[in-house]
């Protein structure tokens, strides 16, 4: 049973690092969220290390500006982890070939065939039409507010040759301000449904705690060997993954499970226990919104 906590800091002086989801946690796609930097805030200033982890398609530098831009200070996290980097690693090493059929929005999503310099002999990527590809690399739909199942066509084509589609972002939704919009895993989601393969690199898929680690452990201020708590509103994602990286989490229901959670300030108990036994998951805390 989850333990229902008023606010991060109940908890705080247990963990050296926290590895934070941004969108739903952090801000809500349109601008910060007050009570969730003041507690980063707070939490850093009695030691706590922030590594922000996220499922954004973007290197982390353009993820660091984007959130400056929305009101996310720097003094707020540590360094930040992007399933983007995760995925562009593998890309630049020719996981899905040289030739690939891109799925995004431009010119959003152009950051995520930047050059890595940490790639030695990285393969010449070359964007081209979906005939000539010898793979997938999805950031997202080309229309977030599409139902996904406008893809369909273009994926039996793709499945028929056999190729592979990464996975820069294994969000399936996520809500700008009032919006709802699809995400890159919804599309992964429906081509591995279609017979097709999927590759994956952010939560809750182990690359992204890799490289979350080794942002962690590049810092000065870091423990050997650190107590990490992570935090997020995807019970499927930030919660599942922490799950599987054996450390304690901080589901904050009153993001994506709002409703289903029926989360005001804090979620009401009976329908927070109903709705993490259907998921089938569980957290070792629960809060409405991070603070």
């Amino acid at each position: 049973m989850t333990q229902i906590i008023d606010q991060f800091a109940d908890i705080s002086g247990q963990y050296d690092a926290a590895f934070v989801d941004l969108w739903g946690c952090m801000h809500n796609g349109v601008t910060a969220l007050p009570d969730a930097v003041a507690a980063m805030q707070k939490y850093r200033a009695e030691g706590g290390i922030v590594v922000l982890v996220t499922n954004s398609p973007r290197p982390w530098d353009s993820v660091a500006r984007q959130i400056n831009g929305l009101g996310v200070p720097d003094d707020a996290w540590d360094a930040i982890a992007t399933s983007g980097d995760s995925a562009r690693a593998a890309m630049f090493r020719g996981i899905v070939g040289e030739k690939i059929w891109f799925m995004g929005e431009s010119p959003r999503d152009d950051d995520f065939f930047q050059p890595l310099q940490i790639i030695e002999n990285p393969v010449n990527i070359q964007k081209v039409p979906l005939d000539q590809a010898e793979g997938i690399v999805c950031c997202g739909p080309f229309d977030p507010l599409a139902d996904v199942d406008v893809n369909r066509p273009e994926f039996l084509y793709a499945k028929t040759k056999g190729l592979k589609l990464l996975c820069a972002n294994p969000d399936i939704i996520v809500d700008r301000g009032e919006v709802r919009e699809w995400c890159a895993g919804a599309l992964a989601a429906l081509y591995t449904e279609m017979g097709g393969e999927s590759l994956y690199f952010g939560k809750p898929h182990p690359p992204i705690y890799d490289l979350a680690r080794r942002r962690l452990a590049a810092l000065s201020n870091a423990p050997s060997d650190p107590r990490i708590i992570g935090i997020g509103d995807g019970i499927g994602t930030d919660i599942l993954g922490g799950l599987q990286e054996d450390i304690d989490t901080l589901f904050i229901s009153g993001g994506l499970a709002a409703a289903e959670t029926k989360t005001d300030r804090q979620p009401d108990p009976e329908a927070l226990e109903a709705y993490l036994n259907e998921a089938q998951i569980s957290t070792t805390y629960t809060i409405g919104q991070l603070r």
